[in-house]
């Protein structure tokens, strides 16, 4: 299937952070993301409101990291008189979550907790349900500023939908090593 009107993939997400420093070794030691770059922008009323659609005051410090295999990562911190300062819940409107597949949810969560990572309940199992996913593990943990993450083990479902990607994501040319 092609994408329309010339769209190739998806080349980046980005979140805005409290706190870029905490956000990027978190990122970085936690999740093995490497640093590609970092820019900064702003004040500048016209350019910051029309480009941006953010207060005149506005400015933003950005990094962006490289998770392989398969996924860029841009982090904001953004400073305003005007800031909001509080996260959407899942269920409230631009509510989100970081998603990693692992090998082990178990082994996942104890890495991650030791990086100050907040476990939601405990890990869970689809039942039967859900058919077409009965057999995945899966879990909610906080990053220590507040982001949502989620961690999912399909390796117990009989016959997964094609939900990750191309199957050469996982080939040895994109584990990271030839990065």
């Amino acid at each position: 299937m092609s994408l329309p009107a010339g769209f190739r993939y998806v080349d980046h997400l980005g979140f805005t952070v409290p706190d870029l420093a905490e956000a990027v070794a978190f990122f970085t030691e936690a999740l093995g993301a490497e640093e590609l770059y970092r820019s900064a922008r702003g004040p500048d009323a016209d350019f910051m409101t029309e480009h941006f659609a953010v207060p005149a005051d506005a400015r933003l410090e950005l990094v962006m990291l490289r998770m392989p295999p398969n996924l860029n990562v841009e982090l904001f911190q953004w400073h305003s008189e005007d800031q909001r300062r509080e996260f959407p819940r899942h269920c409230d409107f631009g509510g989100h979550h970081l998603c990693f597949a692992v090998e082990d949810v178990d082994e996942a969560i104890t890495h991650l907790e030791a990086h100050g990572a907040r476990v939601l309940g405990g890990t869970k199992e689809v039942g039967p349900d859900s058919p077409v996913v009965a057999g995945n593990r899966w879990t909610y943990l906080q990053a220590p500023w507040g982001l949502l993450l989620e961690l999912v083990d399909r390796s117990r479902v009989q016959n997964p939908p094609p939900l990750v990607g191309p199957a050469d994501w996982t080939s040895p040319s994109l584990t990271g090593k030839d990065l």
